[in-house]
């Protein structure tokens, strides 16, 4: 019974090694930023507000969407990489078979010969040359014999290494299938437990809304939420210049190093010279022979300069909020950026909101699944839910530019992504409370949001 169990455990694919190393790189980042939305909801409770009772639903909504949709990504790769499996085992196979008609015509005509032996030849009595003849050929019949038993040899060793591959890969397909089937089932599931809260709660949150203080302490989360990234951006940045400026120093250590060690080298080499000329010079005025030179001193290892420290996973994730994007990069693009959701804007940045506070951003209405796009370049710092803005992405364009993108359905980015303009980063919903579908849009700079309409083409 033992040895059956044994025999039915699932192999381990190359997706499930790849899938376990990502998840724990990302780790580090999650805990910092966990710690962060602590540290903003430290002095709120969590119960005053009834739409946090829809965070984690829409949290795992969100995470679900966002799963199908790498799902679906890696099964278009994986079923990619099975027709070229399948094309290079079809290629291998014509091959195969190639060479195995090829070795069976040179053993048949090896037979037609006379399949004689060498020590028959020699022993014959025939003609000396027609015996040289004979061996010469015979000789180049089993080299032949050998090179294509070798090939073939390779050959069936690929088809057995393919043949591996393509089973890896059907594993995988499989996974990824019962991946979604899972995921599918855990949407369906999400998709009705928040329904139902809506509807428990509309008339809660409807009042709610109507608080000034409300959208107030929103606008002050989110200020708070900025204004820690940014130090912990700033932070990196430090940190990754230090970085570079080490790195820097370490190579021109190495390279004075390699410098001084050729020049001392040349200047052995000269003084050898130098010496040679003068015991030849020598030897040719006294008649003698050349007193034999000393053995050259030997050449000086290269100085040692400290090796530079592998990079721990720590130190991947502390320079995960930063980017490397020129500090003007995003500012020369203003007036040119894309909209990051096609819809129609229905507030606009400095609008009256009600009874509350003015718009710090702007709201576009579009129907909930809508692909929301960044606007530029950069990296993701933040993907998470958070109170009042629902799932919520931040992406960090470089120069202390932050552009935000709220009430989203579903987020498709995760921190410490790089992400360039165009791409997909979530998909609009109306996660956080808010009654109607479509994207909430922020530019900040140095921690203040500003007007986006001089700067996005909507």
């Amino acid at each position: 019974m033992a040895l059956g169990t044994a025999q039915a455990a699932p192999r381990q694919t190359n997706r499930s090694k790849e899938k376990a190393a990502a998840e724990a790189s990302r780790a580090a980042i999650q805990q910092k930023l966990g710690a962060l939305k602590k540290d903003i909801s430290r002095t709120e409770s969590e119960k005053e507000d009834a739409a946090d009772e829809l965070a984690a639903s829409e949290e795992a909504i969100s995470d679900a969407n966002r799963s199908l949709r790498e799902l679906a990504d890696e099964q278009s790769s994986t079923n990619a990489k099975l027709r070229d499996l399948a094309t290079e085992q079809e290629r291998l196979a014509n091959t195969i078979a190639a060479q195995k008609q090829q070795l069976s015509r040179l053993l048949r005509e090896h037979y037609v010969a006379g399949n004689e032996d060498r020590i028959k030849l020699l022993l014959s009595g025939d003609n000396p040359n027609r015996i040289n003849r004979d061996l010469q050929m015979m000789a180049y019949v089993s080299q032949a014999q050998a090179k294509l038993l070798n090939s073939l040899r390779d050959n069936l060793a690929a088809v057995e290494a393919n043949q591996a591959e393509t089973q890896n890969a059907k594993d995988e397909l499989e996974e990824i299938a019962q991946e979604q089937r899972d995921q599918k089932t855990l949407l369906e599931k999400e998709k009705a437990k928040r329904a139902t809260l809506l509807a428990n709660l509309s008339s809660k949150l409807t009042d709610q809304r109507k608080q000034a203080s409300r959208l107030e302490q929103d606008e002050q989360r989110m200020t708070g939420l900025v204004d820690r990234l940014a130090r912990l951006i700033r932070e990196q940045e430090i940190a990754a210049a230090a970085e570079r400026k080490r790195r820097a120093e370490l190579a021109a250590a190495r390279a004075k190093a390699a410098a001084e060690a050729k020049a001392r080298a040349l200047a052995r080499a000269k003084a050898l010279q130098e010496e040679r000329a003068r015991l030849a010079r020598e030897a040719a005025k006294t008649g003698k022979p050349m007193k034999p030179l000393p053995a050259p001193a030997p050449v000086e290892d290269e100085p040692k300069v400290a090796d530079e420290p592998k990079e721990t996973p720590q130190r991947a994730a502390d320079t995960a909020l930063a980017t490397d994007l020129p500090s003007g990069a995003f500012a020369s693009l203003k007036g040119r950026l894309p909209a990051p959701i096609s819809g129609r804007v229905a507030a606009r940045f400095g609008a009256k909101r009600g009874d509350g506070p003015a718009w710090r951003g702007m709201f576009i209405k579009a129907p909930e699944g809508t692909d929301v796009r960044a606007i530029a370049a950069g990296r993701v710092v933040f993907s998470s839910w958070m109170r009042g803005y629902g799932n919520l992405i931040i992406v960090n364009h470089g120069g202390e530019y932050l552009s935000i993108y709220g009430n989203n359905q579903s987020l498709i980015k995760r921190v410490g992504d790089s992400v360039k303009s165009g791409d997909v980063i979530a998909n609009a919903g109306n996660t956080g409370g808010n009654e109607e579908s479509g994207l909430y849009f922020e530019l900040r700079h140095l921690g203040k949001a500003f007007d986006p309409t001089g700067w996005v083409n909507f």
